[in-house]
């Protein structure tokens, strides 16, 4: 990911502590702050369905690329969670936002976001998270064996990886997509080097984090937080709303009919209908 690659991004990049970021305002031009954390293999254009919808409702939406995916940097080390809050603590200074934000993530970004929270609990408003995991996620035999098998895991991420995420992600080229292209843009991360090693460092580090002592430290804070579930959801079941409410009893939870792990934009209309209701305003 360097410069020629990126003359064809939209939005804008800011230089900070761990390395180059890329990250695009949507939505309204004025009002509250909604900041959005991606998941593990698909960068922040997952949510330009869900951003259009929160601008509709007055937000300013701030997306951005995690390291490792999209055009930002691909720093070498350990991808835990605090590496992830470390990058979202920066932007967020470098673009002056500092509290009342709402804060959004999706499947990984469903383990930074509530950590963020626990450590930030000031400048946090809001919690929604969309199909989180660090409830009980199971990405598949493939990903456990890669993450859970040191160098013949390392390995083997570099040389199968890659097809197995390409084939999967041709099986979704059928399904309705708010999101013009997203497959294509799915599969273009692989072009790119640093990408698949960011994704065995997150599986071994973000995605292995026990995320109770965040989510008790959100409901002892009394942040309110919504988590919306995808009912068939083949990676991480709608199970988890069981342990979410046994940490965090005042969470409002949602389930979205028929959705698979997808929903972010393929079920987006569902999404903001169900923030509309629930959303504190």
């Amino acid at each position: 990911m360097g410069t020629r690659a990126r003359k064809e991004a939209p939005g804008d990049f800011a230089k900070l502590s761990q390395g180059m970021t890329h990250y695009r305002w949507l939505g309204a031009s004025d009002g509250p702050v909604a900041v959005c954390v991606h998941g593990l293999t698909t960068p922040s254009f997952v949510w330009d369905a869900i951003a259009n919808g929160l601008g509709e409702m007055g937000y300013r939406v701030l997306v951005y690329d995690l390291y490792g995916r999209g055009y930002s940097d691909r720093p070498r080390g350990a991808q835990d969670c605090t590496f992830f809050t470390r990058q979202l603590s920066d932007i967020l200074a470098d673009q002056g936002v500092s509290e009342g934000i709402t804060l959004l993530g999706y499947s990984m970004g469903g383990a930074i976001a509530p950590t963020f929270a626990a450590e930030r609990q000031e400048a946090v408003r809001q919690l929604v998270l969309l199909a989180p995991a660090g409830l009980g996620h199971d990405l598949g035999p493939t990903s456990r064996l890669l993450a859970q098998t040191g160098l013949l895991g390392s390995w083997a991420m570099l040389s199968i990886y890659g097809r197995s995420m390409r084939r999967g992600l041709q099986k979704e080229r059928s399904q309705k997509s708010s999101v013009p292209g997203i497959v294509d843009m799915q599969i273009a991360q692989l072009r790119y080097g640093g990408f698949l090693p960011a994704v065995l460092s997150s599986l071994r580090g973000a995605l292995d984090a026990n995320m109770e002592e965040a989510h008790r430290a959100v409901a002892q804070a009394d942040i309110p937080t919504l988590a919306i579930w995808a009912e068939q959801d083949e990676v991480i079941s709608v199970a988890g709303r069981d342990t979410l409410a046994a940490w965090n009893p005042a969470a409002q939870q949602k389930v979205v009919p028929g959705a698979k792990h997808s929903l972010p934009y393929t079920h987006d209309t569902e999404v903001i209908e169900i923030f509309a209701a629930h959303l504190v305003r």
